[in-house]
């Protein structure tokens, strides 16, 4: 029952948050103009700056946000305990993570959908512009080779999930066509689109799991993966990027439905029992795990706040808005369901864990694949199916003799998959198919983010070709080659699972320098209202927070006497990389405390003449909506 009780506190509080909190940024303080000029009307082009429906645009900004960044930070997290994850996920999302969305998305739109690094530029300084770009640069190599990865992971462990993502691409292609034709019953058209996916999950999960018959799995679904995205990401985004993103976001309330619908009944029925299951903070930690603060506020980012959502913001959303009224919705609302996603891998992580540990098995060989079983591990001391703590002990690894970093990418993964699929199973759903609901659950978001993401790298790396006047870099494809093979260069190296991860040698930079951003994104949105006589402190104090907390973080990787990173050969890279991710950010600290003082109520340069800014950016004109 306490199970039940805690998901449904912590939803009710997100639904008053939005009504609340929400609307009075929205009308009080950004003062949304239903008649307000966008960008999507103003630069319409076809590909980029396309005026789309709320319904679709929030399909692509919430899976494109989502992603496995509100599942494998709170995997993580809960070795602190679910009581401190889940405040900070609740309280986090509310007052900083949706403020520091739905910023960026505002900011953006009323800069002709301009990415918040080129925003800087003329809201701070134009030295400020080329340091915040770098850092996105940055930022977006390490997203691109860590997320490549990830999906590679899933693939390898979980082949029963393989089919369907990609069976998922041409379903969202015709889903395009028709979009395009001008079909307006969109719902239904999702539903047998749905009814699809979930088939090719049976069959998946049944016939056919799908295994890359080569030496090097994950390799081979890395490269695989790059090269999909490299495409995905210059196709006009009424293609794929959209009907895609939609069907996948009714793909995740299916799926989160389902997910508390099975945990209302473990927990009434007593199978599962947070309080049983985990320590609401936990005493018992492995050696070398970092300080709770401030670790736990860049291991649960997405959950909470994340600094990638600035560039989903103001890099993809901002161009497809055709109402400015949208962005309360989609900016603050698709925050507080990411929140709430959370919610449930926390829950799925640790009751959901708790109702009993199964592992995989294979039983032999089908259709060339190997066909799994999933069975029970049980209790080494009664013989009897894993349950509560013991369960979520034997997942976690925890004791003395275990160390933080022996947690691989996969067993936190796996903790939500397995978890969920618990969960699910609650309802009857067998084992197996619960399995496979979840892994391609995980694995269609993580694909959304990692197009996206390169989308995003391919703005980025143009407006620095722009910047830099450095002219191959401004043409489209090339921006994206460079993105491509820069992240498939990393993803290929050595790291510690093998050849092939090197994804896992910028995991634990992945936090910081993302939470960092989200402090530096949320100094864009101060410099906005304060250069309009608007109040600050709403976002001032998350800025120093994201800026304070992350950087402190990232001083103690860099620098700590046991595991600092300039200790050892083995992190060189990623201590190179952290170093001068942190020196753009105190850079940029400085240079926006020097101008803050003369900055108010004084309103930036304004943009270029529109018809200059077409020219540039390789457009027809714009049209209107």
């Amino acid at each position: 029952m306490f199970t039940f009780l805690i998901a449904i506190g912590s939803f009710a509080g997100l639904i008053v948050a939005y009504n609340t909190y929400g609307r009075w940024i929205a009308n009080k303080i950004f003062n949304l103009n239903a008649d307000a000029s966008v960008p999507s009307c103003e630069l319409e082009d076809g590909i980029d700056f396309v005026p789309s429906k709320r319904s679709i645009v929030f399909g692509h900004h919430f899976t494109s946000i989502a992603g496995t960044g509100p599942i494998v930070g709170p995997a993580i997290a809960v070795f602190w305990g679910w009581l401190p994850a889940l405040a900070w996920v609740v309280f986090g999302s509310i007052f900083i993570g949706a403020v520091h969305d739905f910023g960026a998305l505002v900011v953006s739109l009323r800069n002709r959908g301009q990415t918040v690094g080129e925003i800087a530029g003329r809201l701070i300084s134009p030295r400020t512009k080329l340091l915040f770009l770098f850092a996105l640069f940055f930022a977006l190599t390490v997203v691109l080779a860590i997320f490549g990865l990830v999906i590679a992971i899933i693939f390898k462990a979980y082949p029963e999930s393989v089919l369907a993502v990609w069976v998922s691409l041409p379903i969202a292609i015709v889903f395009g066509i028709m979009m395009r034709s001008g079909v307006q019953q969109l719902l239904p058209m999702s539903a047998i689109s749905l009814v699809l996916i979930y088939l090719a999950i049976y069959v998946g999960a049944y016939h056919f799991p799908i295994i890359l018959p080569v030496s090097n799995p994950i390799v081979g679904w890395t490269i695989i993966l790059l090269v999909y995205c490299a495409i995905a990401s210059v196709l006009p985004v009424s293609w794929l990027l959209q009907p895609r993103d939609y069907v996948n976001s009714h793909q995740l309330f299916v799926a989160l439905f389902l997910l508390v619908l099975g945990l209302i009944i473990a927990s009434l029925t007593g199978k599962a029992d947070l309080l049983a299951s985990t320590p609401a903070i936990t005493q018992e930690l492995p050696k070398n795990t970092p300080p709770i603060w401030p670790f736990l506020f860049i291991t649960i980012a997405c959950g909470a706040i994340s600094g990638f959502h600035c560039l989903v913001s103001s890099g993809t959303s901002s161009k497809q808005l055709a109402n400015e009224k949208d962005a309360l919705p989609i900016g603050y609302g698709a925050m507080l369901l990411e929140g709430a996603l959370a919610v449930v891998v926390i829950l799925a992580c640790c009751a959901g864990v708790g109702m009993g540990k199964f592992t995989k098995t294979n039983t032999g060989l089908l259709n060339g694949a190997q066909r799994a079983s999933y069975q029970p591990v049980l209790s080494e001391q009664t013989g009897e199916p894993l349950v509560y703590r013991e369960a979520w002990r034997k997942t976690y690894q925890l004791g003395e003799e275990k160390s933080w970093s022996s947690f691989n990418l996969t067993s936190k993964i796996g903790a939500f998959v397995e978890g969920g699929a618990n969960f699910l199973n609650a309802l009857g759903i067998p084992l197996k198919l619960g399995v496979g609901i979840i892994a391609v659950l995980v694995a269609c978001f993580a694909a959304t983010t990692l197009d996206s993401a390169t989308r995003l790298q391919r703005y980025v790396i143009q407006e620095l070709g722009g910047t830099l006047k450095i002219t191959p870099l401004k043409n489209m494809y090339v921006a994206t080659l460079v993105a491509v093979i820069l992240g498939g260069m990393i993803a290929m190296l050595k790291g510690p699972a093998g050849m092939g991860s090197g994804g896992l040698l910028l995991w634990p930079l992945f936090g910081a320098t993302n939470q960092l951003l989200a402090g530096l994104a949320f100094m864009v949105t101060t410099f906005y209202l304060w250069r309009r006589n608007k109040p600050i402190g709403f976002v001032l104090i998350p800025m120093i927070f994201m800026i304070v907390l992350p950087a402190w973080a990232l001083v103690w990787q860099l620098f700590n006497t046991q595991t600092g990173w300039w200790k050892s050969s083995d992190t060189f890279l990623v201590a190179i990389i952290g170093t001068i991710t942190l020196g753009l950010q105190l850079w940029m600290v400085v240079e926006a405390m020097l101008i803050l003082p003369k900055a108010k109520g004084i309103l930036e340069p304004p943009l270029p003449p529109q018809t200059e800014l077409n020219t540039r950016l390789g457009d027809s004109g714009g049209r209107s909506c």
